[in-house]
């Protein structure tokens, strides 16, 4: 597919290889991209590191990413550590992004942040649509399709996060699921916007149930996304 990257977060520790460029993904909240691009790996630090701690793993990381690596580096701290993180990054080849934002650029919406504060900060990626967001803040496929149209506007390049429960997954319903999810995420979301969009499949149902997702699981619905994208927009 040439004008969308397809992700895939393998929670499981399961060393598995995506198509040919021979790139891994380990466990945690690692993310790889295999695409015609540059492969990207964004780490998400959730709810965790004040922003000393997060200023002080981000030198440290600086320091050890070499040069001229054939992937791009990303980091998603929570949103009080993201100038710590900018100071610290600030001029390096290692990208900060954030976890979330809010669908307006301004407004009297109490603990929200929006698009131009995360671009002011220098965030070049913006997470919607996490597993998290999606189960424990009620956020719908019609929230999270308002949110990447004001993320694009205002230049950010959203990551957006679908996947099926372990319920939706034992009732052999992943792909539909999945393809509502990208359908309505996609829905305000013009051709020439597909080039700045990243997709991670996040197969939640992997998540502390005991169960993995095998790299057959993963292919099977990244396939089907794939199919549909190209339905959407005319791309192979």
């Amino acid at each position: 597919m040439r004008k969308i990257e397809l992700l895939f977060k393998d929670y499981t520790g399961l060393r598995h290889r995506y198509g040919e460029t021979g790139h891994y993904a380990k466990g945690g909240e690692l993310i790889i991209v295999k695409s015609k691009r540059m492969p990207l790996i964004a780490g998400n630090w959730k709810m965790n590191k004040t922003p000393a701690e997060a200023g002080d793993f981000a030198k440290l990381l600086r320091e050890r990413v070499a040069k001229g690596d054939s992937v791009e580096v990303l980091l998603c701290p929570p949103f009080p550590a993201l100038a710590a993180v900018a100071s610290e990054l600030a001029g390096s080849q290692i990208a900060w992004g954030a976890q979330n934002m809010h669908w307006e650029t301004k407004g009297a919406y109490t603990g929200e942040v929006s698009a131009p504060m995360l671009q002011a900060l220098g965030c070049r990626y913006v997470i919607l649509g996490h597993s998290e967001r999606r189960t424990y803040f009620g956020e719908t496929n019609e929230i999270i399709a308002k949110k990447l149209v004001t993320a694009l506007n205002n230049g950010l390049r959203p990551i957006l996060c679908l996947g099926e429960n372990l319920e939706i997954r034992e009732a052999g319903k992943a792909v539909p699921h999945c393809l509502e999810q990208i359908k309505a995420g996609l829905s305000g979301i013009k051709e020439g916007e597909l080039a700045s969009l990243v997709v991670a499949y996040e197969p939640v149902w992997a998540i502390g149930t005991g169960k993995t997702a095998s790299p057959e699981d993963a292919v099977e619905v990244i396939k089907a996304l794939r199919k549909q994208v190209s339905e959407m927009y005319g791309e192979e």
